[in-house]
């Protein structure tokens, strides 16, 4: 009988330690920068809807992550002209440059690889042609296991043209976020919604 209860006993200590050690797993978040180049931008080339106040929010975001001391990927798509990284979110020199020739972020890059090595399991993804890179950013994160937070007003994107109908950049990211969201691709915030409580975001479990 003694035998009997050390057994549930140490049956019940057992499933305790596994479920402590699970509640406590830690949330380890990256900041996922997506095609933030110059060609984007008004001057450089057919610009985006909004794409300098979305580098500006960009550069806020960034700096959040700086200041907590968080992992910063940028992406690049390699290009022939102007395809720097836009002075808003310049990187530093330990931070992560990814070049893709691809509209997704992971095809061919070794990103996933990357983020795995660090153990990162949130990705915070903000950047340009919220209808393509962006958001092929986030569905390829999604199917690889990486929880996603797309920060809305950190993202641009343009007019696009379908036979004669042109549907305006308002309308294609409109369209494109309510897909990653209702789809459960990834969760939808705003800069504010960051800004406010930003652990919440990089630390915390999701509710």
């Amino acid at each position: 009988m003694k035998r009997i209860a050390n057994l549930v006993i140490a049956l019940v200590l057992f499933q305790y330690c596994a479920w402590s050690q699970q509640a406590v797993s830690p949330v380890k978040t990256a900041l996922l920068i997506v095609d933030i180049q110059d060609f984007y931008f008004p001057g450089e080339g057919p610009g985006l809807v909004n794409a300098e106040q979305a580098g500006l929010n960009a550069k806020e975001v960034l700096k959040v992550f700086r200041d907590k001391q968080q992992l910063v990927v940028h992406v690049r798509h390699k290009s022939n002209k102007n395809s720097g990284i836009n002075k808003d979110v310049t990187p530093l020199l330990d931070e992560k440059v990814i070049t893709k020739e691809d509209v997704s972020s992971f095809k061919g890059t070794g990103l996933s690889e990357y983020l795995r090595s660090k153990s990162i399991t949130r990705l915070v993804i903000i950047g340009m042609q919220t209808q393509l890179c962006l958001e092929a950013a986030v569905r390829a994160g999604h199917d690889l296991g990486f929880e996603c937070v797309v920060i809305q007003d950190a993202c641009a994107t343009r007019d696009l043209k379908f036979g004669v109908k042109v549907v305006k950049a308002e309308d294609v990211q409109t369209a494109v976020l309510a897909t990653i969201k209702d789809g459960g691709y990834g969760r939808i915030i705003d800069l504010k919604d960051f800004k406010d409580n930003p652990d919440k975001f990089l630390f915390q479990k999701s509710e």
